[in-house]
């Protein structure tokens, strides 16, 4: 019996000895880890929460609240300029966005350096639609509208030649309230700027638009038409050419009678004459 107990105690003694070394590299462990997260969190220093983006953005893409998600970062090693409140990146009441100066990639800290002010127009690229291209049209004071035209605007556009093989001259209406982007090398649509007699006039326009534009600049000569603010009639195929302009109707093909001539054969002699007579019906 006396045997039992003192193994019993033998047992006893040697687990309490080693929960207790247990204890002791658990305690040992816990406090190296915090002791290095300490270093850590010196050498580190402050941690923020800031803006950083979600995807690879390219220049003139629009940054919006999808777009960009949170992240811990040193407060020393972040650059000037980043954005940790919502209400700073994202001003309220302001419907504009914010647009890409530089390429971005994907968690890069977003930095006032790399973005545009809420609404700040970067050029052309902020303003297309997607799907659409810029295309410039040659104009001068008399096919740009004395001028008047603006970027925002939206134009008829007009083309004046002629088919080949043809030397009749036609204007035709090729492309209805195609939207104007720029005028010269100002996309502003300042109305204070007035009326600017320009060289070109750069228009928004579909791949398909563009060729036809293209084609149309190639070949013959485009005149503007300003559209009026809120105007969405349907205009139907215009042509107009020369005729049509003065009112003058293709005179009809006159007809000519034919005079039928009647003849009989007779010989005189070894010759055979034709002998004209009277047609019969």
């Amino acid at each position: 019996m006396r045997m039992v107990f003192g193994l019993v105690l033998v047992v006893g003694l040697a687990l309490a000895g080693a929960a207790v070394w247990m204890v002791q590299g658990y305690v040992s462990q816990a406090q190296y880890d915090v002791a290095r997260e300490r270093a850590v969190r010196l050498k580190l220093g402050d941690l923020i929460e800031v803006y950083v983006i979600n995807k690879p953005m390219e220049y003139g893409a629009a940054i919006t609240k999808e777009d960009v998600e949170k992240a811990i970062f040193p407060v020393k090693s972040l650059p000037e300029g980043s954005f940790s409140d919502e209400a700073v990146l994202f001003p309220v009441g302001v419907l504009e966005p914010r647009y890409v100066t530089r390429p971005m990639e994907k968690t890069e800290v977003l930095i006032a350096a790399k973005v545009s002010e809420p609404g700040a127009d970067i050029g052309i690229t902020s303003r297309l639609s997607k799907g659409k291209r810029a295309f410039a049209i040659k104009v001068d004071v008399a096919s740009g509208v004395s001028g008047f035209v603006q970027p925002g605007d939206g134009v008829d556009v007009y083309w004046t030649g002629a088919t080949e093989g043809n030397t009749r001259e036609f204007t035709q209406l090729i492309e209805t309230t195609i939207k104007v982007v720029a005028i010269d090398q100002v996309s502003s649509s300042d109305r204070a700027i007035g009326a600017t007699v320009a060289r070109t006039v750069t228009v928004e326009a579909t791949p398909q638009q563009v060729a036809r534009l293209a084609q149309a600049q190639a070949t013959g000569r485009l005149a503007l038409s300003l559209v009026g603010t809120g105007d969405d009639t349907v205009v139907e195929s215009v042509e107009v050419d020369s005729a049509a302009l003065l009112g003058i109707q293709a005179a009809a093909p006159m007809m000519i009678e034919q005079v039928r001539e009647c003849t009989i054969k007779t010989r005189r002699g070894a010759e055979v004459v034709d002998i004209a007579i009277p047609c019969t019906n």
